[in-house]
């Protein structure tokens, strides 16, 4: 039963929003340890933009006869990371962080490898591969902010469905190569 905010409350709130103007979108009630999300985060964004790269490489260099269909997939699959790195990027910066877009550091935060490969079959497995890891990636950090960081979580839930869309037409295509 949802009850009435009492006056006192409400003037409380309106005390508290002045007080720590500086700190922006994030109040009092914000339960994790952000410092944390925000090193997490930037794991993610590094997975991310690494992935953009990967896609991006693999739709260009796809050849042979499924060639232009699959290099389709790997730049609407690069677009739809690269959205996925400005979400992440817009929540750092709003949790007060910065977004570490540093080409040296990328590699070694990032979970999933940027893997060059000739062969379209092997391009198709090396998405597929970092695909999963980003779903078990998420999968983690989703379970770590729980309900102490819901705008991150409802974020990160987003992602996870389009990554696990990812996966999907990562194993279809991977049939479709085979036959």
């Amino acid at each position: 039963m949802l009850t009435e905010t009492k006056p006192r409350e409400i003037e409380t709130l309106r005390q508290q929003a002045r007080e720590h103007i500086d700190e922006g979108a994030v109040t009092a009630g914000y339960a994790a340890n952000r410092d944390a999300v925000v090193s997490r985060l930037n794991e993610a964004l590094a997975t991310e933009l690494v992935c953009v790269l990967r896609y991006r490489r693999h739709h260009f260099m796809a050849k042979g006869i499924h060639s232009k269909s699959v290099a389709a997939e790997f730049m609407e699959h690069a677009l739809q990371e690269q959205g996925h790195a400005d979400e992440i990027a817009a929540r750092i910066v709003q949790l007060g962080g910065e977004p570490q877009f540093n080409p040296d550091k990328l590699s070694s935060l990032s979970h999933a490898d940027y893997v060059e490969c000739s062969g379209l079959g092997e391009m198709i497995k090396e998405n597929l591969v970092a695909e999963r890891i980003a779903i078990d990636s998420y999968r983690n950090l989703i379970q770590y902010v729980g309900e102490n960081d819901p705008t991150t979580r409802r974020m990160l839930e987003g992602i996870l469905a389009t990554e696990e869309e990812h996966a999907e037409d990562m194993s279809d295509l991977l049939e479709s190569v085979k036959d």
